[in-house]
């Protein structure tokens, strides 16, 4: 238990956000900051909010370019064939236009870091 409060007092201590539930640490919600930082200007982690972009909600299993009530996919988008896994997710972030060409995701380029594109990820779960 001690280690644990020195932990948190050091986590606390070099601005380490701390994520608990009323589970305690097996109920550690995923940081979405990356999200926030990299997508949320058009898109939302919570499924059925459709902004400028989908909701990415629980977009894994889904195929692209149908999401319930988001009408603005491109045409690449909706013929692209995709079913969202976590691979396809990771080079589609790191390059939209690699994966799919001629998408609406301008100028939206990529995000480079392998760990960041992860805790995107993690955060449309």
């Amino acid at each position: 238990m001690r280690a644990l409060a020195s932990s948190v007092l050091l986590a606390l201590a070099l601005g380490v956000p701390l994520v608990l539930s009323a589970q305690g640490s097996r109920g550690v919600s995923p940081d979405k900051t990356a999200f926030n930082n990299n997508c949320r200007t058009c898109h939302s982690p919570k499924e059925g909010d459709n902004r400028m972009g989908p909701s990415l909600g629980n977009i894994v299993g889904a195929k692209a370019g149908t999401r319930p009530g988001y009408t603005n996919y491109s045409q690449a988008m909706k013929s692209s064939g995709i079913v969202w896994d976590e691979q396809m997710l990771d080079r589609f972030i790191a390059d939209p236009e690699a994966v799919v060409p001629n998408n609406n995701m301008k100028p939206f380029k990529g995000v480079s870091d392998p760990a960041v594109r992860k805790s995107i990820i993690e955060a449309m779960r």
